[in-house]
């Protein structure tokens, strides 16, 4: 049995994982497993450079934790300019790919309130009159009314970061 390990405990991050791995390996038996772990960064990261190196520091942080899987993956979200997005991190066998995710863009009163210091999703709950969002549809769900979703989206992404293991001999290692 395969064994993705996701670098975060949050249900809408576990369901991306396993929505995108399930279309790649559709005859495998894969275990899926969400361990928390720290970022290292802002919990509201404001800039891409910050938001990668979110992800890069929780993907080594589940590796150390969960050794032996085979994959692992972290997705951290931020901010880019006046978007949100996502930075997915994936390494397998001592390989390392990563993809962005669609850029989101965001209200002024929501740029606002993530410079004076709040995260996204608290800032969601507020503006839409909801709880816990971003475990749910984040975000994506909240501004387009549903049309979207964090995990639906985070899919995309992570099937994209995969392609260098979809496709090794376009990949060769680095010499």
């Amino acid at each position: 049995m395969m064994k993705v390990i996701v670098a975060s405990a949050n249900p809408a991050k576990i369901r991306a994982v396993s929505a995108a791995f399930e279309q790649i390996f559709t005859a495998k038996a894969v275990e899926y497993r969400g361990q928390a772990c720290e970022s290292g960064v802002a919990a509201q990261p404001m800039d891409s450079d910050e938001t990668l190196r979110g992800a890069l520091n929780r993907l080594q942080a589940v590796a150390a934790a969960v050794p032996g899987a085979d994959y692992y993956v972290a997705l951290e979200a931020g901010l880019d300019g006046d978007s949100s997005f996502a930075w997915v991190v994936i390494a397998h066998q001592g390989k390392l790919s990563k993809s962005r995710s669609a850029s989101v863009p965001l209200p002024p009163a929501a740029l606002m309130a993530l410079q004076q210091g709040e995260e996204l999703g608290d800032v969601m709950d507020r503006m839409f009159a909801q709880q816990n969002v971003k475990q749910q549809g984040g975000a994506i769900a909240m501004l387009t009314n549903h049309l979207l979703t964090r995990a639906g989206v985070y899919q995309q992404a992570i099937i994209l970061a995969m392609i260098p293991f979809m496709q090794p001999a376009l990949f060769p290692p680095h010499t």
